[in-house]
């Protein structure tokens, strides 16, 4: 059977527990958490106090901090270019009665959110130019996204595993060096964010793991495919106005490993947690292929961490059009 057809089979054997997946993996609306539950609401008439209160504890947070949570939120907001990617993977199609786009549909709504709370949360901290930031984020949407997935599912959901831990990582450590300068409300802001994004895991790591007991083989050599050409973070095309596709991404990487919220350690430590997550030394049934591929990313690790002890960062932060400088601490 030609490869194009098994992945589809596999495909739609998936799609018969798709209400499964979306009863056990996402939060039903009306019980979730909206943005208005952890931002000042408007209808308040507590609302401007609640601002001036958010605003003087935003007066505490560092330069380095803001590009960070800028960055994160540009990504957040780019999530058109990402459910447009995954619409157009094998096997999801918005063609009515096809179970996988009606993952995909509830998978954004509840990725929608994210944004939304944190670029809410930018506009009224006063701390940012939110002009620049939307451009930036205008940007990103109008120059797409290239992952290296193309439309197989199994290589796009072995990226959405590895990106929903990275940025369940990057929230997290925002959230605690949030609670570290008393911004409570930030801090569990991107607690609750980073607890969505642990849910989407746990759930396209559950995809791959059912995808390797029906089509072992080649769900290993589509793992050795990403992980051999290094997962791309979503952003990686991020520019500021003015500027060339993908200029900002590295200044911004550099930022977020000198604060330590997602580093070179980090990417090489979501990998051997795929690897455990997958069981991968115990996966049976790989032709040689699939045992070369095995071989690969089992070695992966030790050679990843090599490379990542000779990375040299810049000390001195760049100069986003994002932050004045001026309106934040050093």
């Amino acid at each position: 059977m030609a490869l194009h057809n098994v992945r589809l089979e596999v495909m739609q054997l998936l799609e018969k527990k798709i209400d499964m997946f979306v009863d056990r993996f996402l939060v039903p609306v009306e019980k979730t958490w909206q943005p208005t539950d952890l931002l000042p609401n408007s209808q308040d008439e507590n609302f401007f106090e609640e601002v001036k209160e958010l605003r003087e504890l935003a007066k505490e947070l560092p330069y380095d901090f803001w590009v960070v949570l800028v960055g994160d939120t540009i990504t957040e907001e780019a999530l058109p270019t990402y459910e447009s990617w995954l619409m157009e993977v094998e096997g999801i199609s918005q063609h009515e009665g096809n179970g996988w786009s009606k993952w995909i549909r509830h998978w954004t709504g509840e990725e929608n959110r994210h944004g939304d709370t944190l670029s809410k949360y930018l506009y009224l901290s006063g701390r940012v130019d939110m002009k620049e930031v939307e451009r930036t984020t205008q940007h990103l949407l109008n120059d797409g996204i290239d992952i290296g997935t193309q439309q197989d599912p199994y290589k796009n959901f072995v990226y959405t595993s590895f990106q929903e831990l990275a940025t369940n990582i990057s929230h997290n450590r925002v959230s605690i060096l949030a609670k570290d300068y008393s911004n409570k409300g930030l801090a569990k802001m991107c607690k609750m964010i980073a607890g969505d994004e642990m849910r989407h895991f746990t759930a396209y790591s559950e995809f791959v793991k059912e995808i390797f007991v029906l089509d072992p083989s080649e769900m290993m050599i589509a793992f050795r495919d990403m992980m051999k050409h290094k997962i791309l973070m979503p952003a990686h095309y991020l520019r500021e106005s003015g500027n060339k596709i993908g200029t900002a991404f590295e200044e911004f990487s550099n930022t977020a490993q000198r604060l330590g919220v997602y580093t070179a350690q980090d990417y090489v430590d979501i990998l051997q947690r795929l690897l455990k997550r997958w069981d991968i030394p115990n996966v049976s049934g790989l032709n040689d292929d699939g045992e070369r591929a095995r071989d690969f990313v089992m070695n992966l690790p030790a050679r990843l961490e090599r490379i990542g002890k000779r990375m040299v960062l810049p000390e001195e932060s760049y100069k986003f059009k994002w932050v004045n400088p001026a309106l934040v601490k050093g």
